[in-house]
């Protein structure tokens, strides 16, 4: 069987994609592989004629810096456990990211959470972890969360 070198796991800071982690750790531990953590800030829109209250640019930091806490927390809660680990941050669409940063690390296994929703609510929200499936070019593991 091939083993995993290097895989990634797209995180937004939600329980929800948190539920993979589990799995990971005993990916990586069977298989000596890398971890590549991802966490996207997506671009945000606003809409209407006025003025948004708060600055594009100070929402966009403070995500920035929270996405950056965030990924800090999960590295050295896996790195505790023996487990090699790198972070990245990006900004901009989840699922076309995903995919790009999967190609250009050269990864494995893009290893990613799903809240499991179906027909209208997943019309309504959409789903990167579908849209990462529709196009991968890399296998895929997906945990539903159990939430």
């Amino acid at each position: 069987m091939k083993g995993y070198n290097k895989i990634l796991v797209p995180l937004d800071g939600s329980a929800t994609s948190e539920a993979i982690l589990p799995e990971i750790e005993k990916l990586a531990s069977a298989f000596g592989s890398s971890i590549s953590l991802l966490h996207v800030v997506p671009i945000l829109t606003f809409s209407g004629s006025m003025e948004p209250i708060v600055q594009y640019e100070t929402i966009t930091e403070a995500l920035t810096k929270e996405g950056e806490a965030y990924l800090r927390t999960i590295e050295k809660r896996l790195k505790d456990k023996g487990l090699t680990v790198e972070s990245h941050l990006l900004q901009g669409n989840e699922a076309q990211l995903i995919l790009q940063h999967g190609d250009r690390k050269d990864v494995d296994l893009i290893a990613m959470s799903t809240h499991g929703r179906s027909g209208v609510s997943r019309w309504l929200l959409g789903s990167v972890a579908e849209k990462v499936i529709r196009h991968a070019t890399k296998p895929i593991l997906l945990v539903r969360s159990a939430g």
